[in-house]
């Protein structure tokens, strides 16, 4: 009998499987990556990215268990580039995940590159460039992985999807001269002009009266974190990151870059007011506000459109009047309950310091992260039996090799004033602890120097049902603990999402399971082509070493450390004392040469005297 329903349930298992590969479809889009000119804040015309010479870029949309091909043309002309699609596993396809020197080379001018996977996770996601800094110049946009099987997929009756962005009038090519840079010892980031809603300005989402609707919340910027609430509206959380929450309600969100959240919204039954959707830049991660700089936006729920769009109302002190939901306290629907205690515990701290050019770097326990010469995951397929050896992926990568199904967890200790979002690809994990907690005392450590540290010894019970995402932000001075299992074979990124802080090396690489990797993965020849043209090497060490991987000679390194008992505070005083030389100097040499030229002109003036 037993052998009976065990037969059964094979076959349903196997009639199952057939009916979702008949469900799924290949989804195929063509991208001509171009230059094309744009002005989305009506203030100032400039060169962005453009796919197939259109901007704002085409939303990618699928259906869970889709096959998704991407052919990417780089008709850029003059920069490299590639895709990252932002919160995909990528599960057995690491070598379509898109980081630059990664898990693949740059893609460079007059070449192509596709991107081809299958698409079994669902939620709202985004893809973006990831090659050097580059997305900040328009290159991101929203992925929609659509699921009719959903709790709460018969719960709404339409959906939208917003984007918030912060817009820089001048390229990146421009910006980063002056970013990592004696001129600028403290790491200051660079100021955007606008934020923007759906890469624009003043938008309407027209709704009816009653009904409910699902909108997808998507912050695509370089840099600065948006809250977000509506009038006279509350909202029911559903999801975060691709993983489905139970209905939550809520009436404030801080959304950070990367960050993405889906929220059902169920309008009034009037149709005599519109309401504005309020995004609110987060000014604490400002260095400086310019005068002309519009931190608060507001957008609508248009029910009338013949009606007045009021602005809004704007909260008198936003670190204390925008208290938003604590997202650690959201419980997945899956219930999917606490991990194990951890088999590996990686332990990192936070430090922005000036390394011996004076420029602002970031670091992970001291290393600032400084790409290979080889892309490591093809270092992984090349080394043979030394994959599971660190030292072959150089000493300024940060590598932590991971064994395959390992409970991991990383406790991170925030040693700078700033927050920053973590993005681990290839994963969500489960958020165990954040201190201070979100919300109204998020900030408090801000101004501290001595900060939090995690105490393994003396914190509050981690939860049943930890929430779970793949961005989760670190408080200023603070710190947070979040685990994961390592059951997905790759070479894995995790870093700040904050663009600027990736390129002053705030990343390292989680090698996971290396033998496995080489077991189950084929590049494809057409990836070592694009290695070709791109002039890059795709085999050997992170020194291109193909005779002795342990020999890394050459190997790219970060800057060297300043000698002892510099400070920032002394580049500082430094740079400012170059500069007041130097202008000293140009005084002395102009009013020198004026009082020359004086005296010969009163020598002239008294020889024609005596004549």
């Amino acid at each position: 009998m037993a052998n009976l329903v065990g037969g059964l349930l094979v076959r349903l298992w196997a009639l199952l499987f057939i009916f979702q590969s008949c469900q799924a479809k290949t989804v195929t889009y063509d991208f001509n990556v171009t230059w094309v000119t744009a002005n989305p804040d009506g203030l100032f015309d400039r060169k962005v990215v453009g796919i197939n010479n259109q901007w704002p870029l085409p939303t990618i949309e699928v259906d869970k268990g889709d096959q998704l091909v991407v052919n990417m043309f780089n008709g850029l002309g003059d920069k490299d580039t590639s895709i990252h699609f932002h919160g995909m596993y990528q599960n057995g396809t690491n070598n379509m995940d898109g980081p630059s020197m990664v898990t693949q080379c740059p893609v460079p001018p007059g070449s192509s590159f596709t991107y081809n996977f299958t698409v079994n996770q669902n939620g709202t996601y985004w893809y973006h460039c990831h090659t050097d800094y580059c997305y900040p110049d328009g290159y991101r946009q929203a992925l929609i992985v659509h699921d009719t099987e959903s709790y709460f997929h018969n719960m709404y009756d339409e959906e939208f999807v917003l984007t918030m962005s912060d817009w820089y009038h001048t390229l990146v090519e421009d910006i980063a001269p002056h970013f990592i840079t004696l001129a600028n010892p403290t790491g200051a980031e660079p100021i955007p002009q606008a934020f923007l809603v759906n890469d624009t300005m003043n938008t309407n989402l027209p709704v009816k009266a009653g009904k409910t609707y699902l909108i997808r919340l998507i912050n695509v910027s370089a840099f600065v974190a948006q809250y977000f609430y509506i009038e006279d509206h509350t909202f029911k959380i559903v999801e975060i990151d691709g993983v489905y929450v139970d209905a939550t309600e809520a009436d404030t969100l801080y959304i950070s870059v990367a960050q993405r959240y889906s929220i059902l919204v169920t309008m009034k039954n009037s149709t005599e007011k519109n309401y504005p959707i309020v995004t609110v830049a987060d000014s604490v991660l400002l260095d400086t506000i310019p005068s002309d700089l519009q931190l608060n936006h507001t957008n609508w729920l248009e029910y009338n459109s013949t009606a007045a769009h009021p602005q809004a109302v704007m909260k008198v002190d936003v670190a204390s009047d925008l208290v938003p939901y604590d997202d650690m306290t959201l419980i997945p629907h899956d219930r999917m309950e606490l991990l194990p205690d951890a088999d590996l515990t990686i332990e990192l701290s936070v430090v922005m310091a000036n390394l011996d050019n004076g420029a602002g770097y970031a670091f992970f326990n001291n290393i600032s992260y400084t790409k290979p010469k080889v892309p490591t995951l093809y270092t992984v397929m090349s080394s043979g039996n030394l994959s599971t050896n660190a030292e072959v992926y150089g000493d300024y990568t940060h590598p932590m090799i991971l064994e395959h199904n390992q409970v991991v967890d990383i406790v991170l200790n925030n040693a700078d004033t700033g927050s920053h979002p973590f993005h681990l690809h290839g994963h969500n994990f489960q958020l165990l602890h954040r201190e201070p907690s979100y919300g109204k005392h998020f900030y408090d450590y801000e101004d501290s120097t001595d900060g939090l540290t995690f105490d393994a010894s003396n914190h509050k019970a981690f939860p049943q049902y930890p929430s779970r995402r793949d961005t989760f932000v670190a408080p200023p001075m603070g710190n947070f603990v979040i685990r994961f299992v390592a059951d997905n074979p790759g070479v894995w990124f995790f870093h700040c999402h904050i663009d600027w802080h990736l390129a002053q090396g705030l990343a390292m690489l989680m090698i996971e399971a290396p033998t496995q990797i080489q077991e189950r993965m084929t590049i494809p020849d057409a990836a070592y082509d694009t290695c070709k043209a791109a002039g890059v090497s795709y085999e050997g060490n992170a020194a291109a070493n193909t005779e002795d991987f342990l020999d890394l000679t050459g190997q790219n390194k970060q800057v060297a450390w300043l000698p002892a008992g510099f400070t920032t505070k002394g580049i500082v005083a430094m740079v400012f004392s170059c500069i007041s030389a130097f202008l000293g100097m140009a005084f002395i040499s102009f009013y020198g040469a004026t009082g020359i030229q004086a005296k010969k002109q009163e020598e002239n003036e008294s020889a024609d005297t005596d004549s």
